[in-house]
Formats: C-alpha cells, structure tokens, sequence
C-alpha cells in the first residue's frame, strides 16, 4: 500500500472519533484561526487536510467561501455531515494530496491546516502549491505538533508517533518550517507555542492503534531515560505532553 492510500485508509475509518474527539474539537487555536480570517473581509479560505473539520467549522462564520479538503473521503464525509447540521452552508469538500492541489492560482486569501502536516509525503512541495493557490497578499497560518531540537528528545516523540499511527510521517521542528516556507517563497514566523495533553487511552482508541503497537509504546515510555520522560510528562497510564504550535506565513 501506498503512504497516500494508508493515511486515507487510516483516517477513513477513524473519521467519527476525530468529529467527536474533545483534543480536536477544543483549543484556543480555532479560536485564534476564526479570528484571523475574519480580519480579512469576504475571505477565501482552503482548509488543507481538514480532517473532520474542526479548522473549516471554526473560520467559515468568519469567511466567505470555506474548501475542506483532504485525502480521506470518508473524512469529507463526515465534514459535509456536520457542516449541515451546524447550518454552514459556506463549505465544500474537496478530495485530494496537499502536494496537488486542483485549484487555480491565486484562488484563496487564507491557507490554513491543522494537525495535518506531519502526515504530508512532501511538506516543501505542498508548499508550493500553498504559494500558487495565495492570493498577492495572501496569508498562511498551520497548526501542528511540533519536532524537538534535541535529538534525544525528537527521535522518542517520532518513534511514539510512528508506532500510534503508521502513516504518520514527522512532526517537523521550527527551523525546517521556517526553511520550508522560505524555498516555497513564504516568509514564515512561529507565531505560538503550546504544550499539548494527550490521555493515552482515547490517543490509541481513537486511532485504532493494533494492541501490539500500544504494548510497544507503553515500553518505549517505560524504558526512556529520566530527562525524556520528564520532557514529555509521562504519567503512570502513560498519558503525556506533545509540543504544539502555530506558523504565520505570508
């Protein structure tokens, strides 16, 4: 199986538990995307990897057009679902790879993600694709789990991250975003960061993560040097902190 049809495949399934995940359905960063876009009047804006929607249903009463695309259908689903129901009739789905995007140049005033790059085959490629999609003024702002500059550090999150969820592919540090950014021709700041509590048991549930995969991260936090354990707040039921943040880029 391709990387591409296992992350649809992974989140195909799982589309549900993300709709209604308490991790995904809160946090002051909707609220800070909402109001980001609304500074931007009639606002355009493309919700890359949308997942089930979160980012498109906090920005689209702020917005004039919201397009929730992602690879996974059933997640569009979903997506189109609740948008009913929550009476906003100003999003559309799109199917599609953040590396190909089926839209004309300069379509959008916002491009917008969140949690969803570290599952993106080529980050620098999506980007430029993100460039061309922009408007002249056009703003970006991404939300996603962040890499680690210690090497100690970043390989324990990457290899917990791996084993929970097989299409996951990096959570990428500050200076390769900034980088990235910049070769797409984007100047890119971070504009926060957060620490993120993760309840082990909903974690792996929510992902379906096999039983052989969770045993084996409940030994790798069980088994991980003192500083490591202490970095990332690992409690007796394994629960524990992931690091967050949010990129500007315009």
């Amino acid at each position: 199986m391709k990387h591409h049809d296992q992350v649809a495949d992974a989140f195909g399934s799982t589309a549900a538990a993300y709709l209604t995940s308490h991790v995904h359905a809160t946090g002051a960063d909707l609220q800070t995307l909402a109001a980001a876009v609304a500074t931007t009047p009639n606002a355009t804006v493309l919700d890359m990897g949308c997942g089930a929607g979160h980012a498109s249903f906090a920005v689209a009463p702020h917005a004039h057009s919201v397009v929730a695309y992602d690879i996974a259908p059933q997640m569009l689903a979903t997506v189109d679902a609740a948008a009913r129901e929550r009476g906003l009739a100003n999003i559309r789905t799109q199917q599609g790879a953040a590396e190909t995007l089926p839209f004309d140049d300069a379509s959008f005033d916002w491009v917008i993600s969140r949690m969803s790059a570290h599952h993106w085959h080529d980050v620098p490629q999506a980007l430029a694709e993100v460039r061309r999609v922009l408007k002249p003024g056009g703003q970006v702002l991404f939300v996603d789990i962040a890499g680690i500059d210690h090497p100690l550090l970043d390989t324990h999150i990457q290899a917990i991250e791996v084993l929970r969820d097989g299409s996951h592919i990096r959570d990428y540090r500050a200076d390769e975003w900034i980088a990235f950014f910049a070769a797409a021709g984007l100047t890119a700041t971070i504009r926060e960061r957060w620490r993120l509590p993760i309840e082990f048991a909903s974690w792996v549930a929510r992902m379906r993560t096999p039983e052989p995969r969770v045993v084996a991260i409940r030994s790798l936090w069980d088994g991980a040097p003192d500083e490591v354990r202490q970095y990332f707040d690992v409690q007796p039921d394994h629960s524990f902190k992931l690091d967050a943040f949010m990129i500007e880029a315009r």
